[in-house]
């Protein structure tokens, strides 16, 4: 693993103006944060350098205001469910930049929390510019990057400022590069992964780049019919690209040259509607009606996974088994994950999973707490583990 300069490496920091780049791009509703937990994630890293004295200065973004300020994308709101879960007092910035800026700080007490408006309201913020972050850089001493989620995207808070300050992973950063090294970087063997979701389309790197790593790769989810289509299985009207059967013949020669078993649905959940409730019934795979679609793995199907889990020593896991965000079609996933969970429990088995579904889908099987480590991180969760670089973590490199 690279190594990084970590919280324990900043000896004093009492009195020194340190930039957080923290993700606090979380869901509202009615004006409210509706899921915390990513806030919930930067805590940790917060409450060490206000404990030791240093002035806190959060730098964050959310939404997608495309350089313009953007009120309903202020992190104003935020700020408050920030300060009640930190349980120290958060002073809003309603600026990121500038004289004024410096002013504010500058009448920071030791200790004091500070959250800047949304860096993504200056365009120079998605573009990297230099001389955006060089006035980020103008207001502090340190920089820390607590951030993953975050670290796919070379912008000036994320990547920037890590070239003009001295440099730090915080703690919630730290564990996710561990976790990541655990799950693939330097694994131990056998190793196995679980790909769910939608379409082919959205995960050819990550799939190519699995094959060539994993001891077996279960795919699940609609990108299972594609795969099953190009080996000449009829799946009805499920969701399906077939245009992708070539891509998907290529994927599984990959495997079987790299020695990766590729395990795909042997039976499966099917319906004639896409609605909770939905009438079903489990078919064999090579026995899809015509007029159905498969919404779920079936029960032999979850048995092959849970042995391949058994056989396991890592798991990594990105993307559902099934639409499970709809009963009955959410079995398998939640099946899966609390063996794998219990595996993990028992000291068998090193879990570490990613990627909003799957996240919703731990939580869904009581699980998440249970994995050796869950990613918060959607989009750089899915660039590591398509083997690519990211560069707010290379930025923080020693």
């Amino acid at each position: 693993m690279p190594a990084f300069r970590t919280l324990d490496d900043l000896t004093d920091v009492s009195g020194k103006r340190v930039l957080v780049r923290v993700d606090l791009n979380v869901p509202m509703e009615d004006g409210y944060v509706s899921d915390m937990t990513r806030i919930e994630r930067v805590l940790p890293t917060i409450e060490e350098l206000s404990g030791k004295g240093a002035k806190v200065i959060l730098l964050a973004h959310f939404g997608r205001p495309k350089g313009k300020r953007v009120e309903d994308m202020s992190l104003a709101s935020v700020a408050h469910a920030l300060e009640e879960l930190l349980d120290h007092d958060v002073v809003f910035a309603p600026d990121c930049v500038g004289e004024a800026m410096q002013k504010a700080i500058g009448k920071m007490d030791n200790g004091d929390v500070m959250l800047m408006e949304n860096t993504r309201f200056y365009a120079g913020e998605e573009a990297n510019d230099g001389a955006f972050a060089d006035k980020l850089a103008a207001l502090g001493d340190i920089y820390v990057n607590d951030a993953f989620s975050a670290a796919h995207r070379a912008h000036a808070s994320t990547e920037g400022l890590a070239h003009r300050l001295p440099a730090y992973a915080g703690r919630t950063m730290e564990a996710e590069l561990k976790a990541l090294e655990k799950g693939l970087g330097n694994p131990e063997k056998p190793v196995v992964a679980i790909v769910g979701g939608a379409k082919v389309s959205t995960k050819l790197d990550l799939l190519m780049n699995l094959v060539r790593q994993v001891d077996a790769l279960v795919i699940g989810g609609g990108m299972a019919n594609t795969f099953l289509a190009a080996r000449g299985t009829d799946v009805g009207k499920s969701l399906c690209e077939h245009d992708l059967a070539a891509t998907a013949k290529q994927i599984m020669i990959e495997a079987a040259s790299s020695g990766c078993a590729i395990v795909l649905p042997v039976d499966a959940v099917v319906a004639r509607e896409f609605k909770a409730g939905a009438a079903s019934e489990i078919v064999d795979i090579a026995n899809v009606p015509a007029d159905a679609m498969i919404l779920d793995v079936g029960p032999r199907s979850v048995e092959t996974i849970n042995g391949w889990i058994d056989r396991a020593k890592t798991l990594v896991w990105n993307g559902p088994l099934g639409a499970f965000e709809i009963e009955p079609f959410h079995k398998a996933t939640v099946s899966a994950a609390r063996h794998a969970a219990e595996r993990t429990r028992a000291g068998k088995l090193v879990s570490v999973a990613g990627g909003g579904d799957t996240v919703a889908a731990l939580n869904q099987a009581e699980v998440a707490d249970d994995f050796t480590y869950v990613s918060t991180a959607g989009g750089a969760f899915l660039e590591w583990m398509e083997g690519k670089d990211l560069p707010g973590v290379s930025a923080l490199k020693v």
